[in-house]
């Protein structure tokens, strides 16, 4: 199976955004970089570009390997840059209790493009920004591509 791609890669930054100094996403977590969850008080003062570039493809391996054990079906490369967008933002357990990984493993992927626009939640609340997002990754998803 392949890895994501510089588009996959791309998405993520664009809704992530990026920030030298730890924030708190709107799931109230600490953050920095793109998205990039702070565990432990990592990362007390700023970070640069270059090193949420690295945390962003550590996390983003982690992604990977979520689709890489849970899905049994053959992703095209925008399937599996959808879902690596999706998994980084809310997280291997979330995705693998999903109805989104249960369609695909049922080979239904217009059941599962439909399944995104499910998650636009944080803390109860549907946010503008998931939506768009979610959006966005449905699309790829739903893209032909090799």
């Amino acid at each position: 199976m392949r890895n994501v791609s510089e588009q996959g890669l791309a998405l993520i930054r664009q809704f992530e955004g990026f920030s030298a100094k730890p924030y708190l996403c709107p799931a109230g977590k600490p953050t920095i970089g793109y998205g990039h969850l702070i565990k432990n008080g990592d990362f007390p003062g700023e970070i640069s570009k270059i090193e949420a570039e690295k945390l962003l493809k550590q996390d983003v391996m982690v992604a990977e390997s979520a689709i890489f054990q849970l899905v049994k079906v053959e992703l095209t490369q925008n399937q599996l840059d959808a879902l690596v967008s999706f998994i980084y933002n809310i997280g291997t357990k979330a995705f693998e209790k999903s109805t989104l990984l249960r369609k695909i493993n049922e080979k239904k992927p217009e059941e599962a493009a439909g399944q995104f626009s499910r998650w636009v939640y944080g803390n109860g609340r549907k946010l503008p920004g998931l939506i768009a997002r979610r959006a966005a990754e449905s699309k790829l998803f739903s893209e032909i591509s090799s």
